[in-house]
């Protein structure tokens, strides 16, 4: 899915506007007042949002202009809903339900047949988690969200778990300063262990050419098989800084094993 290209559904993705939070308000007032041409301008300036967003599905086999479509129905309903008075931001509102509806469409579009039962119990959840988010400002727990549709919880997460989309582990979830971090770097390595790793004495030399702090990355990633989010906390960077600095070790190392 070819998200860099100029044009995206017959328009110029460069020359979208971009409005401030004062011009949101302003607009988010006149419809209120039920100026539906303010609703329009609404759209129009949050399509960047949209972009950004289906940019999390990159790894799928849906057409972009697709998903960008789907993504602005999710925007609608998330500019029809927004209630000011929570004193939320915009963006943190809209941001899961285009990612909700965007899910929606590629669950069902997914070419794994599931039950018609488990799908009804399936959406009846995720309106009721939707429903409850709207009227608690949180996430519901799956014992809540049993409650409120009269399931068990177990069958909730059967029929959660049996429209999911796969996901893959190259899927980025997360980016800083132009790291992108995948979800793949939020995985334990449990396989991994010391022990396997000093067999090979050129790796071990290899791993002492490394600086302090990314000999530790290293260790505590590969030996230890921690996440880059765990190691993140133990020596106070963030998870992007662990990111960069493990493939600048690895990359060392790799050239290092080459030469020798």
């Amino acid at each position: 899915m070819a998200l860099n290209k100029v044009d995206l559904c017959g328009m110029n993705t460069s020359k979208l506007p971009l409005l401030n939070n004062e011009e949101k308000n302003q607009l988010f007032q006149k419809i209120e007042a039920g100026d539906t041409h303010a609703r329009e301008l609404l759209i129009e300036g949050n399509l960047r949002l949209v972009l950004s967003v289906i940019q999390r599905f990159a790894n799928s086999a849906e057409n972009a202009d697709d998903l960008f479509q789907i993504g602005c129905i999710g925007l609608m309903k998330a500019i029809d809903n927004f209630d000011r008075s929570l004193n939320v931001k915009f963006s943190t509102y809209a941001v899961p339900m285009i990612i909700g509806e965007c899910r929606r469409y590629l669950r069902d579009n997914n070419s794994i047949r599931v039950s018609r039962s488990l799908r009804d119990i399936a959406y009846k959840a995720i309106y009721a988690k939707e429903q409850f988010l709207k009227t608690h400002d949180r996430e519901p727990s799956v014992e809540e969200i049993a409650n409120e549709i009269g399931m068990d919880k177990e069958a909730v997460v059967m029929a959660l778990d049996a429209i999911a989309s796969p996901l893959s582990l190259y899927e980025p979830v997360y980016q800083e300063g132009g790291d992108n971090l995948y979800l793949m770097d939020q995985v334990r390595d449990k396989k991994s262990t010391e022990e396997a790793w000093v067999e090979d004495l050129s790796l071990k030399e290899a791993m002492h050419r490394l600086s302090e702090r990314e000999y530790n990355i290293i260790k505590l990633r590969f030996f230890e098989g921690k996440t880059q989010t765990e190691v993140a906390d133990e020596i106070a960077i963030s998870q992007a800084q662990v990111s960069r600095l493990e493939k600048g070790a690895l990359r060392n190392m790799r050239r290092y094993l080459s030469e020798s």
